[in-house]
């Protein structure tokens, strides 16, 4: 075979080689991705290293970017140039050449077409409306959390709910899809309603009666002294660095920084931020976000750099799953204790004198907790619920925003029994509605139910993956997530279709049920 036949026979046709209105469009589409990581760091800085007194002119900032991305993102010639390359994609593919040469091809415009069409249905004044009270409302928010008072956030959050139900209103197809479905699209593609009230419910039944029976008088809890005392936050921060490096966060491509939130950014695959919280009084909690944080880096930094939307995240329960895997499926893994004890001994000096055994045992007790971020994985998808179900009738108007609080108290005290002290721990605890995000909070558990079956199949893939843990040996189980999820980016559905494809089945949250009732049945020996 001579040379010229090679490289014929092993270079993949490109779309773009083939018609002058997908170069084009391609072109337009990474514009619009490179102006929406720019719009990204200006938020960042926003929300870790921003004077307090500036957020006025940085909601202007915002709201002036967003208007640019948005006339971009809604450029009739975009729509234009879709429909002319998907034209030419079908000539091409009713001749000699397969049409499976240009599949990539095609899921990028199928993937252009749906949001450009959701993009084009949103007026500009209403998308740069929605970015300027997306900035003041987290202002007003981070004021009524420390003063813990919810009339202060209140005007603001009917505003966000009043704005996102426009911006839903205006993108749906028909009046007959429910807002809250709609709203649901944005951060979970291809995962009804309907199907995700039929998980939540599945797993609310199971978890009921387990943590019943764990937090019940025939129980032995562990014992959670390990977890108390003075810990230097600086040593904190060295050893969180050690250890997310160690799991595969690299900092090459990315930085760690601290905020009132745990959250991550990414700027482009070569860039990612993550931030975490610590306090003196307790080392988990800042570990356990650092940890979180770097599991949804790590799906960042291994997606393509295309700046096209097969090479973006498939979904927020995808991306959830990824955190959660390596939050509790390895950072909450007896294995890992072994591995990470020397290494809070070293932060912590003499005094941390305690085994493996029982940090594990210590960072893994339950209680019932006023924080979302703070509960431990077993009374977590109580949260989540409450939090579904308040921003649910908020939008279907069965609840009015004035009524948050109260609503949220009642809930908290019907799941978890607990008694909410005040609006700090209760309903102004998340960051999320003052950035519109309704919708989102489902994310989380559908995450938590695809971590557990995620890790399932990969015991089974890498059988010595405990004995990996151990020895902080790390890269065979990031290898595999990028196998199974990272590479894949937007290229399946929905979250079912890539389970269905890697692993062999659709989500299916008996994995959840049965990793949760055999692990605490076992600490607690009940």
């Amino acid at each position: 075979m001579s040379s010229t036949q090679m490289e014929t026979t092993c270079t993949p046709e490109l779309l773009e080689d083939k018609s002058s209105a997908y170069k084009e469009l391609v072109t337009k589409l990474k514009l619009v991705t490179q102006l929406r990581r720019a719009e990204a760091v200006l938020d960042y800085d926003r929300t870790i290293f921003m004077p307090e007194q500036a957020a006025e002119e940085r909601g202007l900032q915002l709201a002036a970017m967003a208007e640019v991305i948005h006339e971009k993102a809604t450029d009739k010639k975009i729509g234009e140039l879709i429909e002319a390359s998907l034209k030419d994609l079908d000539e091409l593919s009713s001749g000699d050449i397969s049409s499976s040469s240009y599949e990539e091809e095609r899921k990028v415009l199928a993937l252009s077409k749906k949001a450009f069409m959701k993009n084009e249905k949103i007026p500009t004044e209403l998308a740069a409306r929605k970015a300027k009270l997306g900035s003041e409302s987290y202002g007003m928010w981070t004021k009524a959390r420390a003063a813990s008072d919810y009339s202060m956030f209140q005007p603001y959050l009917k505003d966000c709910f009043d704005i996102a139900m426009e911006v839903a209103s205006a993108q749906r197809d028909s009046d007959d899809v429910p807002l809250y479905t709609q709203m649901l699209d944005e951060f979970e593609t291809g995962m009804s309603a309907q199907r995700i009230d039929e998980i939540f419910a599945t797993i609310q039944e199971a978890l009921v009666p387990l943590i019943s029976k764990v937090l019940g008088s025939s129980a032995t809890p562990p014992s959670t002294e390990p977890l108390k005392g003075k810990f230097s936050v600086d040593k904190q921060q060295e050893m969180n660095e050690k250890i997310v490096s160690a799991i595969g966060f690299d900092k090459n491509f990315g930085r760690i920084d601290v905020s009132v939130h745990p959250f991550t950014t990414s700027f482009s695959p070569r860039d990612v931020r993550i931030t975490s919280r610590f306090s003196e009084d307790e080392w988990y909690q800042g570990l356990a976000g650092s940890v979180h944080e770097a599991g949804h880096a790590m799906y960042e930094q291994n997606l393509g750099n295309s700046g096209l939307a097969t090479d973006s995240a498939l979904s927020m329960g995808v991306h959830e799953s990824q955190s959660l895997f390596w939050e509790r499926h390895v950072g909450l893994s007896k294995p890992f204790w072994t591995f990470a004890t020397p290494l809070l001994k070293d932060a912590f000096g003499e005094d941390f004198n305690y085994s493996p055994e029982e940090v594990y045992g210590a960072a893994n007790a339950v209680s019932k907790s006023f924080i979302r971020v703070e509960a431990d994985e077993l009374t977590y998808p109580l949260h989540v619920i409450l939090r579904y179900t308040i921003e649910k009738e908020v939008i279907e108007g069965k609840l009015n925003v004035a009524d948050v609080p109260t609503r949220w108290n009642s809930l908290m005290k019907e799941l978890l029994d607990v008694d909410v002290e005040d609006d700090a721990k209760g309903c102004l605890q998340d960051v999320h509605w003052s950035m519109l995000a309704f919708g989102y909070f489902p994310t989380y558990l559908l995450g938590a139910a695809c971590a557990a079956q995620l890790a399932h199949y990969c015991h089974i893939d890498i059988p010595d993956m405990d004995g990996d843990i151990a020895k902080g040996e790390f890269s065979k189980i990031k290898d595999w997530l990028t196998k199974k999820v990272h590479k894949h980016g937007s290229r399946y559905d929905s979250l079912d279709e890539l389970l269905e494809d890697q692993v062999g089945e659709a989500l299916n949250p008996e994995y959840f049920i049965k990793y949760l009732t055999d692990k605490y049945t076992d600490i607690y020996m009940c």
